[in-house]
């Protein structure tokens, strides 16, 4: 368990960072911490995400706006921060995806 808390505590760390109006995906996430095959791991951390962390800036890397439930919640997060969106509702990453 340690390991996994030490990894969801980076991603976290990385999540802290992303400004306002910007989105990064989960395998950019992965690539900053150094291990880019672990895209999917990066999604489990962000299913604990603390509320505090600005969560609705991480998405799948085509844009899609992801959470289930939580995703239209997520899609206003986005659209208040002037995040911009193709017509199909995915956010338009070329416009404004953080890197780190």
């Amino acid at each position: 368990m340690q390991r996994e808390d030490s990894f969801f505590a980076r991603v976290y760390a990385i999540v802290a960072q992303i400004p306002p109006g910007r989105v990064t995906t989960y395998g950019q996430i992965a690539v900053l911490l150094g291990a880019p095959l672990s895209a999917r791991q990066v999604g489990w951390a962000m299913r604990r995400c603390p509320d505090a962390l600005p969560w609705q800036r991480v998405v799948m890397a085509d844009g899609t706006v992801t959470g289930g439930e939580y995703a239209p919640i997520r899609h206003a997060l986005l659209e208040q921060e002037g995040v911009p969106f193709l017509s199909d509702g995915r956010v338009d990453l070329r416009a404004c995806m953080w890197c780190g």
